[in-house]
C-alpha cells in the first residue's frame, strides 16, 4: 500500500504561482509514475501532468507552458509548479501514483485563484 501526502495548495491571485508537493509514504517502493489530476465541481477528474520513472512527462494542453511537473525519483516525491494561474485553474488537485498495476490517490488539496 502506498499513501500519498500532498501539500502546497491555497489561495492566490490571478497571475500568481503555487507549488504543490506530494510524497509517497514509503520511499523504498519503486513507483512507476506519479502525477497530478484536478477536479472541478460536478466534473470528473482530469489529467494535469504525469511523470514516468524514465523521465518522460505528459502535460495537459490547458496548462502547458504554465505548469511544470518534476520528480525526485529517489524519494518518490512529485512537484507541480504552477505559474500564471488563472481563475479557471480553481479546483481540487489530486496526487496520483502507480506502482505496478495499482494506482493510488492523495486526499486532494484545494487551489483557489481569485480574479
Amino acid at each position: 500500500q502506498v499513501q500519498l501526502v500532498e501539500s502546497g495548495g491555497g489561495l492566490v491571485q490571478a497571475g500568481g504561482s503555487l507549488r504543490l508537493s506530494c510524497a509517497a509514504s514509503r520511499s523504498t517502493f519503486r513507483i512507476n509514475a506519479m502525477g497530478w489530476y484536478r477536479q472541478f465541481p460536478g466534473k470528473q477528474r482530469e489529467l494535469v501532468a504525469i511523470s514516468s520513472s524514465d523521465g518522460t512527462t505528459n502535460t495537459a494542453d490547458s496548462v502547458k507552458g504554465r505548469f511544470t511537473i518534476s520528480r525526485d525519483n529517489a524519494e518518490n516525491i512529485v512537484y507541480l509548479q504552477m505559474n500564471s494561474l488563472k481563475p479557471e485553474d480553481t479546483a481540487v488537485y489530486y496526487c496520483w501514483a502507480r506502482r505496478g498495476i495499482s494506482g493510488y490517490w492523495g486526499q486532494g488539496t484545494q487551489v483557489t485563484v481569485s480574479s
